[in-house]
């Protein structure tokens, strides 16, 4: 497959290896896999960056390069490395502040596998025992005719164009918002499109919750609870939802809080029963909203999750307990719905406001202004 990064990729590859760059491209199972893992470079800040997998190769062959395993050595001897140093060094890298261990552990070798299902290499080793990893150099070594070429280097390289490129779309993206912000009480229906249009299923996942807390906030803005100890001496409060930290953030399946109710929200987009199972089981089956990045109906969701969950569990007591736990789900139209509301409140210019202040600290963007 190609797309618009493959040209970079292969720009990378002539650089390195000059006439050869064309076969090492098709012989490369790991370049091929890249290939395919960067194939949202083009689609701007909206798509998934798949960052993940790629830094878990990236770390391991970093180190690999950093030993001169490249060069000279022999890599069979190496030691390998430990897991701590290349989890922290993933999380130095950008958009890599709060991954989390998958994609060292199982989840790169899991879907290399699906993409070369024949393939006889396993791209990262792993000793359990000693927690040390090495890159499979087997998948670095090409030979092209009776050359052989590593390919170490030019990964790397890859990789940080990749990131760049990345970097570059969401740098466009918070722009974008601003040019908005200077044209949103002239011509709001061009804000209305805009952030509608980020309300879709191939949305960044980042951006998706961001989006999502931003109308959520705002729809509950002038909603009121009317609470206390006494009966003569009662508080009325406005609904107010708190985003928890940065997206993908490893904090027990809490993404948003609303107070003074107490619910919990999770954003996700997986329809995989047992990650809804695991957020529940996290805060001790305290009862928990859903927003899920999907056009499905709510109803239809909510029966394939039952669904497969009772395929896997024979009790169905257990189920029962576990789907009474989901409070509510919040779906794609829902929150067109809610946006709706929201800008018929007045809120449009604050729901934009947020959307630009929490993208600049999920994406670590400044700019002069900022800085200043």
């Amino acid at each position: 497959m190609e797309h618009i990064f493959t040209a970079n990729i292969k720009e990378v590859l002539q650089h390195n290896f000059d006439k050869n760059a064309d076969d090492i491209f098709e012989k490369s199972q790991l370049i091929q896999y890249i290939n395919e893992k960067t194939c949202s470079a083009g689609r701007g800040s909206k798509a998934r960056g798949s960052f993940a997998n790629l830094y878990a190769i990236y770390v391991i062959i970093e180190d690999y390069i950093a030993n001169g395993f490249d060069t000279k050595g022999d890599y069979s001897k190496y030691e390998g490395a430990l897991f701590n140093k290349l989890f922290a060094r993933q999380r130095e890298l950008p958009f890599g502040n709060k991954l989390q261990n998958h994609a060292l552990n199982n989840r790169m070798n899991s879907e290399f596998e699906k993409y070369f299902p024949t393939s006889e290499y396993k791209p990262i080793l792993r000793d359990q025992a000693t927690n040390r990893y090495w890159i499979n150099e087997n998948l670095l070594n090409i030979k092209v005719g009776k050359a052989n070429f590593n390919i170490a280097t030019a990964i790397i390289e890859i990789i940080n164009e990749y990131t760049k490129t990345k970097q570059d779309a969401f740098q466009r993206f918070v722009k974008q918002c601003e040019a908005l912000q200077d044209i949103e009480n002239t011509t709001p229906e061009k804000v209305e499109e805009f952030i509608i249009g980020l309300l879709a299923p191939n949305v960044d996942a980042r951006l998706f919750e961001i989006v999502s807390y931003s109308i959520l906030k705002f729809y509950y803005h002038d909603q009121t609870i009317i609470w206390g100890y006494e009966m003569d001496k009662l508080n009325t409060e406005n609904l107010k939802l708190y985003k928890t930290g940065r997206t993908n953030a490893n904090d027990g399946g809490i993404d948003f809080v609303m107070k003074p109710l107490g619910r919990f929200f999770q954003v996700t987009e997986t329809l995989d029963f047992k990650k809804y199972f695991l957020d529940i089981d996290k805060i001790q089956k305290y009862p928990i909203t859903f927003v899920i990045k999907s056009d499905e109906e709510v109803d239809p969701l909510k029966k394939k999750i039952q669904d497969n969950a009772d395929k896997t569990y024979t009790i169905k007591a257990i189920v029962e307990k576990y789907m009474a736990c989901i409070e509510e789900v919040i779906n794609i139209p829902m929150l067109n719905v809610r946006f709706n509301e929201a800008v018929k409140q007045g809120y449009l210019n604050n729901i934009l406001d947020e959307i630009v202040v929490q993208s600049k600290v999920e994406f670590n963007y400044t700019d002069e202004e900022d800085e200043e």
